[in-house]
């Protein structure tokens, strides 16, 4: 067996995703043969001994893909420090490692993806890629089309410009529970990037507040039924269209 990058092997042994397999190294947590590894690095799985906080590198696990509807008040990390939930103990695994990609902040809701398929995830959820993701957004005071406007056109924010794709009046749909006394205008909008808080960033721009945000689409998946806190495992073909990067 040919050499491959320390990420990739860690990636595809389901420990986690590249970026985060990437860290472990640069946190001196991965070894090659009893010597610390470093970036960049390559090994050969067949030959080498491998070891990630001084246990050996597991074998390639079977690919598993999720797609789940975040309730508000979950993080989208597989643990946290302080003890809070994670959207990750929502599924019932059987004991497999999974990690959230395409993440969500903690106050935000809906489509996440979770996995133990790095590589995957990586070509998918990278914001080079560009993967279109798309919210339903409750925003007060209601914005004018002339506002919506200047966010398709583009605004700077504090890492750049920045700008909505899309944004247009629409109602959530059914999978979005509503509440009887909310305030504001629906928005379906959509943005390419995924930058962190990066819709609710755009609208504060304009001084409007995002008072839900609910991701209804990554890609070409959608919710497709599932309600908060509900899950299911993604069709073939859900994982081939996200990795060949149809978008809608």
């Amino acid at each position: 067996m040919t050499t491959e990058r320390l990420q990739k092997l860690i990636a595809r042994a389901g420990l986690a995703s590249r970026r985060a397999a990437e860290q472990l190294i640069v946190d001196g947590r991965v070894r090659v043969n009893g010597t610390v590894a470093r970036i960049g690095e390559s090994a050969d799985p067949a030959t080498d001994r491998i070891e990630v906080d001084g246990s050996p590198l597991p074998s390639a696990t079977r690919p598993i893909h999720l797609a789940i509807h975040k309730p508000s008040g979950f993080l989208s990390s597989a643990r946290d420090e302080r003890g809070r939930r994670s959207v990750v103990s929502l599924v019932e695994t059987r004991g497999e490692r999974l990690w959230p990609a395409g993440r969500l902040d903690v106050e935000s809701e809906g489509l996440m993806i979770l996995t133990n398929d790095g590589e995957w995830a990586n070509r998918v959820l990278h914001p080079r890629y560009g993967t279109l993701r798309e919210y339903a957004a409750l925003i007060s005071p209601a914005p004018t089309r002339a506002m919506l406007q200047r966010l398709r056109d583009g605004v700077t924010l504090e890492d750049g410009p920045a700008q909505l794709v899309d944004a247009r009046y629409a109602l959530p749909p059914a999978e979005v529970e509503r509440d009887r006394d909310e305030d504001g205008a629906w928005l379906r909008v959509r943005i390419g990037e995924g930058r962190k808080r990066e819709v609710r960033r755009l609208f504060a721009a304009l001084d409007a507040n995002v008072d839900r945000l609910v991701r209804t689409g990554i890609g070409s998946l959608r919710l497709n039924g599932l309600r908060a806190g509900q899950w299911r495992e993604m069709r073939g073909d859900e994982v081939a269209a996200l990795s060949a990067g149809r978008r809608r």
